[in-house]
């Protein structure tokens, strides 16, 4: 746990510097798994201020995610996690609504290997998403799956998915 506090105070710090020079946006999300386990994730995520490219068509681009999520357990204890992932969006050109989707690979830390009897094999996980949404005004909503896995480092690999709603503000 105190490696896991640990990991929250970088974190942030890392946050607070990236945020000094960047537009961020809060965002709330709720899903469930598989397992039917909710998970609800608080997360800020930090524009790349680069598109890679543009046209009438749309712009491609992407932003940095790093999330605070809490695994609520029916059946076994409640885990937490803290994730950290680059994610790439395809925004699609429009007037006020603009339709996007969103793939990434990231980095997230669990505070125990078992959630809801999967067994995680270890605290470190991949983070993969795919998603889809639209923004407007200042503001996003869509739906993500995320699939946490530790890619085999483990002997004991059972993975798990997310299947969420999101809301996103900029501030």
């Amino acid at each position: 746990m105190r490696s896991l506090s640990s990991l929250c105070a970088a974190a942030a710090l890392s946050l607070a510097s990236m945020t000094a020079a960047q537009a961020a946006e809060v965002a709330f999300a709720v899903g469930s798994t598989g397992e039917s386990t909710l998970a609800y994730r608080l997360g800020l995520q930090c524009d790349f201020q680069r598109n890679f490219t543009e046209s009438a068509t749309g712009r491609f681009t992407g932003y940095w995610d790093t999330a605070y999520t809490y695994w609520q357990g029916d059946k076994t204890a409640s885990n937490n996690s803290l994730s950290l992932a680059p994610v790439f969006v395809y925004e699609f050109a429009g007037e006020t609504i603009k339709p996007y989707v969103e793939a990434g690979i990231g980095v997230a830390f669990f505070s125990d290997t078992e959630l809801e009897g999967n067994n995680l094999g270890s605290s470190f996980q991949f983070e993969d998403r795919l998603g889809f949404g639209v923004r407007f005004n200042g503001q996003e909503i869509g739906v993500r799956a995320l699939h946490y896995s530790n890619a085999g480092l483990s002997s004991n690999n059972d993975g798990v998915e997310n299947y969420s709603l999101h809301y996103a503000m900029t501030f």
